[in-house]
């Protein structure tokens, strides 16, 4: 370390869980975020200030004004210009900790992209809103021995919990079908930023003591901020009969192309064209006459009432005003083609 590092770091090398040779590992340390909304964000803020050297930032979303009550990193002007979440909190970073390397992409993890996007990672923590990109992220880290974070929020109640592929359970061995029926969202049920925030703090210290080289304890950590009880429950031993990490079936990450899907605690549907790069300049001479556009070096927004679309130059859109994959299928196919 030099001798500004040993003094920026200085309090955190004084703890013994960390000293100066874990310090030394964190600066060399390669963590991957997937998703930058309100448990993610905080991560990236969290090891940019622990002085984690290299980010990587994934997020297929953008600012909006309804983000800044939760999401850590983000201002209003972030939101009016609908700055890619990625992005965003890649320029804040620079701010906070210019000396960090991040990557930011404004991309959807998937099965075709995801060696390419975490194969450099030490570890992955899990900033997401759904199991089935978590399902992916599980594959993935099972096959590749990889350490990773689970984390989740809503309402006043989340938890978190460490996977250390051929130590701990995974999370099909926790979790080995999503949950069923009608699930509680931001969107139906709200979530508090304090929540948030607890919940992202234990993320982030499960994946430095990972960093510096120590096995998490196996637990599962539940917090409920508004009733009160905060309480760690051991993880289940491992299932010898698991899909992922006892029979090595890792359907998500190999059982090809993602379909639509609605976006939890958003009124909205992502349709993933990923194969059809678009050219946005050429999109927005043909929307113009169809209903307000407006565009960044990063997407194209088209308001139709009672919908905005929200299109990236991989084809990729956002159609806010609907869960219905269905209507959210026409629009894509009437707006920018089948």
């Amino acid at each position: 370390m030099t001798p500004d590092q040993t003094e920026r770091y200085s309090r955190q090398i004084r703890f013994g869980g960390i000293g100066a040779q874990g310090q030394t590992r964190l600066l060399e340390a390669r963590a991957a975020i997937v998703g930058c909304g309100a448990l993610g964000s905080f991560h990236a803020g969290a090891l940019a200030r622990a002085g984690v050297g290299h980010l990587t930032l994934i997020d297929r979303d953008f600012v909006e004004i309804s983000n800044l009550q939760r999401q850590w990193l983000y201002e209003e002007s972030d939101a009016v210009d609908a700055v890619p979440k990625a992005v965003a909190a890649a320029n804040h970073l620079k701010r906070i900790a210019s000396v960090c390397h991040v990557t930011a992409l404004v991309a959807d993890l998937t099965p075709d992209n995801i060696e390419d996007l975490l194969s450099g990672a030490d570890v992955i923590l899990d900033g997401t809103d759904n199991f089935e990109t978590r399902y992916l992220i599980n594959d993935f880290a099972v096959e590749r021995g990889k350490p990773w974070v689970y984390g989740a929020a809503v309402g006043s109640y989340g938890l978190a919990m460490p996977v250390v592929p051929g130590d701990t359970a995974c999370l099909a061995c926790v979790y080995p079908q999503p949950p069923s029926g009608v699930q509680p969202t931001c969107e139906t049920a709200g979530v508090l930023g304090p929540l948030t925030s607890m919940v992202a703090s234990m993320q982030v210290a499960i994946a430095m003591k990972m960093l510096v080289g120590e096995t998490p304890s196996p637990v599962i950590t539940t917090f409920d901020v508004w009733n009160g009880p905060v309480r760690q429950l051991r993880q289940p031993a491992r299932d010898p009969e698991c899909r992922a990490c006892a029979r090595h079936d890792f359907k998500h990450l190999y059982g090809g192309r993602r379909v639509p899907i609605s976006l939890c605690g958003r009124n909205a549907v992502q349709i993933h064209e990923r194969t059809r790069p678009l050219d946005l300049g050429s999109l927005r001479a043909q929307l113009e006459g169809a209903g307000e556009v407006r565009a960044n070096d990063f997407a194209l927004r088209f308001f139709v009432s009672p919908y905005e679309m929200t299109i990236f130059p991989d084809g990729r859109a956002i159609i806010k005003g609907t869960q219905d994959v269905g209507i959210a299928r026409s629009l894509y196919a009437r707006y920018v083609g089948a």
